[in-house]
């Protein structure tokens, strides 16, 4: 009854199997994803068709956002050694580009449809959101996703995901929750914006939904802000103005904390005739993009910490919000309840005084009546089992009336997704063998609070175990000797002072 559908099942089992492979660590946080999945089954959280494990990325997740100019496309051709993505200086491309590794010579591109109905990316069942978002643009898939692969070695164990531009004033509905859904799953959000808009005031729509609504979020650290296309102030040679405009810019959102990238792509950049001034952007542009490819490498130990981690911000979830959330809804349900069945008491206890008001003549053939029924054993029987029946009929009518008021309430109080969740775990409540009075939630038993402090150990056992692969603060571990990279000044550059000439 409380299990997960035959899809959800073969789905953890393949994620198991590709994990003994990649990262056997992980294939424990697989398991303690599905007990904490039965959980949410046992508690209404979860439909049969839905698991924890499948609310996250387990692949390293990488998105490239900013404006249509802001050269997203020329940076991921160039950090994949392959001409993927097309470019240009208008908007080329109005879908979620998913790109992933493909063993074929030749690169391939496929519909939406491939995404929305693969569980091992990113927009699985993207399509049911689009129509909670605008009835009709589910079938439409294909024109918001499509999935590229090539062989390149920049994507072996990685996705990257291209977004639309953001400079329209007004985004569809549509495009900006994809947007956020894919910010949530991402272990590195990459925004790029473009120094050859060196207005960026005129652009505060955007700069609000890129940089003000990701301020305050608890993963804030794994979005690096880039100021691209940074050769364009070569000519005036001011990249410290324009870094600084837009840095004052974000400030307003803000976000006064954190580096700043800036960088360009040589082959599509302005050309720098100054030797010592082009030298000078090459080393700038160099050490941010080795820093950003470094990050980039990163995100598969992050994303080991980060699904270890989900799994106990999941954890406590249930128990502090869900549960309490849950417990005020049937408390209201009760209260509400509670007060059908008052009315309907009182209903009862004016009809009792009002009969002993009655004219005698009237009184004493209602007082006739009630004997002869006491003093037949059958006659008694029935008058018992129905006002029996009409006492539960009026009690449920009154579960039911009253659930209808608070399943209102819940989708007016809450966001579709989770108000979708906390109604059907309030309706499990309310079923008909459950006591108004039960002081827990249903499926929050003794066992299954046992069974979420033993996740919440698990997890933390977890991370001591990434700890011991990655740190080694005692210094016994052999050390691993690595051969010293051959410097070359064409891609790493070279330091001179501005001041200094060649």
């Amino acid at each position: 009854m409380f299990a997960p559908d035959k899809n959800i099942r073969k789905r953890l089992k393949s994620l198991e199997l590709h994990l003994k492979e990649e990262n056997p660590v992980l294939v424990s946080a697989v398991e303690g994803f599905r007990q904490l999945s039965r959980i949410g089954y046992a508690m209404g959280l979860l439909a049969p068709s839905e698991s924890y494990a499948t609310q996250i990325s387990w692949w390293p997740l990488i998105s490239v956002l900013g404006t249509f100019s802001a050269g997203k496309s020329t940076f991921i051709n160039n950090y994949i050694s392959y001409p993927l993505q097309d470019t240009g200086n208008q908007a080329v491309d109005d879908k979620f580009t998913v790109m992933c590794y493909g063993g074929e010579k030749n690169a391939r591109t496929l519909p939406g449809v491939a995404l929305d109905a693969d569980p091992r990316f990113p927009f699985y069942r993207t399509s049911e959101e689009l129509d909670r978002v605008e009835s009709g643009q589910g079938s439409r898939v294909d024109a918001y996703l499509q999935l590229k692969t090539c062989r390149s070695e920049a994507l072996k164990g990685r996705i990257l995901i291209d977004s639309p531009g953001f400079d329209a004033d007004e985004q569809r509905s549509a495009t900006l929750r994809l947007t956020n859904h894919i910010i949530d799953l991402s272990d590195l959000v990459l925004v790029l914006f473009d120094a050859r808009h060196p207005e960026p005031g005129a652009m505060s729509d955007t700069l609000a939904h890129l940089v003000g609504a990701t301020k305050d979020r608890a993963d804030s650290s794994k979005f690096l802000y880039i100021l691209n296309q940074i050769d364009t102030t070569a000519r005036e040679d001011n990249p410290e103005e324009v870094i600084g405009a837009w840095q004052r810019a974000l400030a307003r959102e803000g976000l006064t904390a954190g580096r700043f990238y800036s960088i360009y792509d040589p082959e599509a950049g302005v050309p720098i005739e100054n030797e010592a001034l082009r030298r000078r952007f090459e080393w700038k542009r160099d050490q941010d993009l080795s820093d950003i490819h470094q990050r980039i490498e990163q995100v598969s130990v992050e994303r080991a910490y980060r699904i270890v981690g989900a799994l106990e911000k999941r954890a406590h979830e249930i128990e502090e919000h869900y549960v309490p959330e849950i417990r005020g809804l049937v408390a209201s349900w009760r209260r509400k309840v509670l007060s059908w069945d008052i009315g309907f008491l009182a209903i009862a206890a004016a009809a009792g005084v009002s009969a002993m008001m009655l004219p005698p003549a009237m009184a004493d053939t209602m007082k006739s009546g009630f004997n002869q029924i006491l003093g037949n054993p059958l006659f008694s029987l029935a008058a018992v089992v129905v006002v029996t029946a009409l006492t539960f009929y009026l009690h449920f009518s009154a579960r039911g009336w009253a659930a209808k008021k608070v399943l209102q309430e819940i989708s007016t109080r809450y966001s579709e997704e989770e108000g979708e969740r906390l109604a059907r775990a309030f309706r499990r409540n309310t079923r008909v063998w459950r006591s108004i009075f039960d002081p827990d939630p249903a499926g929050w038993t003794r066992r299954n609070r046992r069974a979420l402090t033993r996740i919440v150990a698990d997890a933390n056992r977890l991370v001591q175990v990434l700890n011991d692969r990655f740190t080694d603060p005692s210094g016994k571990r052999p050390i691993e000797e690595e051969a010293e990279p051959v410097e070359n000044e064409a891609v790493t550059g070279e330091v001179i002072p501005r001041e200094q000439p060649v």
